[in-house]
């Protein structure tokens, strides 16, 4: 007979009805403390090393009071962090959820529901059934489209690229391209490298003065890769791109893709809500011919964070895609859809939960107000830029976001314009009332105000501007440390690394050794630096009449004329002329993102016969890291040709 343990009777980790109402009510108090208190400032950061001594440690052995721990989350965990709800937060992409979807996240979590099969789950599942309905009607989607929430658009992009790689290819080849705007969202670029895109299967094309992708850069580059045997795969294009809210052509990159036999997969993640009202709707125009769109509820349509969407024109290719059905699933019988089956996880939360919830609590049209006013209050600015005189405008609104910088009496320096710009940011950020990030628009400096959070109003937004445009200009860069930089290559990692992208090269020869004294971009360099160069740099040489570079080709080298003349060519006009000490390459040699760089923009064909000293991106990647003066005049230098481009 066994004897009996108490132990397997005890649940250690239950709680009673009572106890989870006095927890929950304890909880809701304090957020709603959180949520109303006016006093808390955008932003606060924290010290590495205090929250470490505050937070650290290991997990007590006893329990201790719920009070207790409400009290230490309010102070060492939630006090230190962006509030990206603050009405004066206008940085990167705000956020300001509704109390209701909260609820619904809530609901989700407590009752653990795993929405990856029909069996778990069939009435969550027929809720996200019935909220991606809805997300199809808004943008045009036909009813056999389909779709799948994830955590955002990150996510999203990469089921896509996925999805279309599997629906027109299958297994990854060498030969296929993807092709994206040098406004492209970040995502796209890592979610590029991690399906087997290497560096010269990527396409980075330039934009417009309106930042919309170049239909002829596309055009041009197409026919490129065409003519060199290669396949082109899918265009990712942009509707609400993060820097300026750039919507591309998406109706001429529609018609591209089906005369090629393309893949267009438009990334809304930021703008794709606009569609609720009129204004966005007309936008957004040509979105529904997209072969896939990526959606993102915790931006624009007031969703709690995490919460992304992928839809799929033609959804049997989404399933097609991403099933599969090992042993173990076996009783994983669906009377109408598995998630599982239309995406990357298996396991997968409720994210419909708050969507439905929050839509009914408030009604649609409650949520198309907020993003108009979002979208009124972004072209409030935009006016006030305009008025105002000592503010540049930049970039005008767009879906919710515009772009603007300071001018300074009697500064004309760009370096000097944009390090003031910069004190400026960050003099913003410690007053408490908001706070702007920055970026660059075709290499220009700008700080960037994006809004979109339904707790903003006019004030807010006014003056934030007022302060940018009266606050003093500062006198020197702010006090600091240089960040924490990785320790240099080595001379045989670079020599190793470099070998393989210039095909196994052999180890420099002297005559490189004794070029590069004599090249005056590198004059000044230390010993270091120098070596760099001479472990990394080949030498090429050329001859009358030959095209060194060809127009949106993928190779990424950098080039120094040691002698000889060449001429930049587009459309086989000359638009410079380069001699010994000049360079080239620096647009597709510098990193776009995950080792991904411009398409090549012009054609460089050799007038006489010359040399060339030639680096790798990783070796010139190196070069500029150790000699910042260095990485500032070709960085300029690329600044000025994309103006040009």
């Amino acid at each position: 007979m066994l004897r009996r343990d108490d132990r397997l009777d005890r649940d250690p980790l239950s709680l009673t009805a009572e106890q989870i109402r006095e927890l929950g009510y304890r909880t809701v108090d304090l957020l709603a403390d959180q949520l109303t208190d006016g006093t808390i400032p955008a932003m606060r950061r924290g010290d590495p090393r205090d929250l470490r001594a505050r937070l650290g440690g290991p997990p007590p052995a006893a329990p201790r009071a719920w009070p207790e721990l409400l009290d230490q989350l309010a102070d060492d965990v939630l006090g230190p962090m962006s509030r990206l709800a603050h009405p004066g937060y206008f940085a990167f992409i705000p956020a300001s959820s509704t109390f209701a979807g909260a609820l619904g996240d809530l609901v989700a979590s407590a009752l653990d529901i795993d929405v990856g099969s029909w069996m778990s789950a069939a009435g969550p599942s027929q809720l996200e059934l019935v909220v991606l309905d809805w997300f199809k009607e808004w943008i045009g989607y036909p009813p056999e489209s389909a779709g799948i929430l994830v955590s955002g658009g990150s996510a999203a992009n990469m089921t896509a690229i996925a999805c279309a790689r599997e629906s027109l290819l299958g297994p990854m080849s060498d030969r296929v391209i993807a092709y994206v705007a040098d406004q492209t969202h970040s995502s796209v670029a890592r979610a590029a490298r991690l399906l087997g895109f290497r560096p010269e299967q990527l396409r980075i094309l330039p934009t417009d003065g309106d930042h919309r992708i170049r239909i002829d850069a596309l055009g041009g580059a197409i026919s490129a890769d065409l003519t060199a045997g290669l396949q082109p795969l899918v265009v990712v294009a942009n509707a609400g791109a993060t820097n300026t809210g750039a919507v591309d052509p998406l109706s001429e990159l529609a018609a591209i893709c089906a005369a090629r036999g393309m893949w267009l997969h438009v990334d809304a993640a930021y703008g794709g809500f606009a569609s609720l009202t009129e204004r966005g709707r007309a936008a957004l125009s040509g979105i529904e011919l997209a072969d896939s769109v990526t959606l993102d509820p915790h931006k624009w349509l007031y969703q709690p964070i995490e919460c992304g969407c992928l839809l799929v024109r033609n959804g049997r290719l989404l399933g097609e895609a991403f099933a599969i059905h090992p042993d173990y699933l076996a009783d994983y019988k669906s009377e109408a859809v598995n998630f599982s089956d239309l995406g990357l996880q298996l396991t997968r939360g409720a994210r419909a939960l708050k969507i439905w919830l929050s839509f009914n609590y408030f009604g649609a049209d409650a949520f198309r107000a907020a993003i108009d006013r979002a979208i009124d209050l972004a072209l409030l600015a935009e006016r006030f830029v305009r008025d105002t005189p000592p503010l540049e405008l930049l970039s005008p609104a767009s879906l919710g976001i515009i772009c603007f910088r300071r001018r300074f009496d009697g500064v004309i320096d760009e370096a000097t314009i944009e390090r003031l710009n910069a004190e400026l940011v960050t003099a913003f950020e410690a007053t408490g009332r908001g706070l702007l990030s920055s970026t660059r628009l075709h290499g220009t400096y700008a700080i960037r105000l994006c809004v979109m959070n339904h707790t903003s109003g006019p004030a807010d937004v006014t003056g934030a501007l007022e302060w940018f445009a009266t606050a003093a200009a500062p006198e020197s860069p702010s006090p600091g440390h240089a960040p924490d930089l990785p320790s240099p290559a080595s001379a045989r990692e670079l020599e190793d690394r470099n070998a393989d992208l210039h095909g196994g090269w052999a180890e420099a020869d002297q005559s490189v050794r004794t070029a590069v004294g004599s090249i005056p971009l590198f004059a000044g360099l230390d010993g270091e630096a120098i070596d760099v160069i001479k472990q990394s740099a080949r030498e090429l040489g050329f001859t009358s009449g030959q095209t060194v570079v060809h127009r949106w080709q993928g190779t990424r080298h950098f080039y120094v004329v040691i002698s000889g003349t060449l001429e930049a060519r587009v459309d086989s006009e000359p638009v410079r002329t380069m001699g010994a000490g000049d360079y080239f390459g620096e647009l597709a040699a510098l990193d776009w993102g995950a080792g991904f760089g411009y398409a090549r923009t012009a054609d460089v064909v050799a007038v006489d016969d010359g040399r060339l000293l030639v680096l790798a991106p990783v070796a010139l990647a190196e070069l500029l890291r150790r000699v910042p003066a260095l990485d500032q005049k070709i960085r300029a230098t690329a600044r000025e040709r994309m103006h040009r481009m």
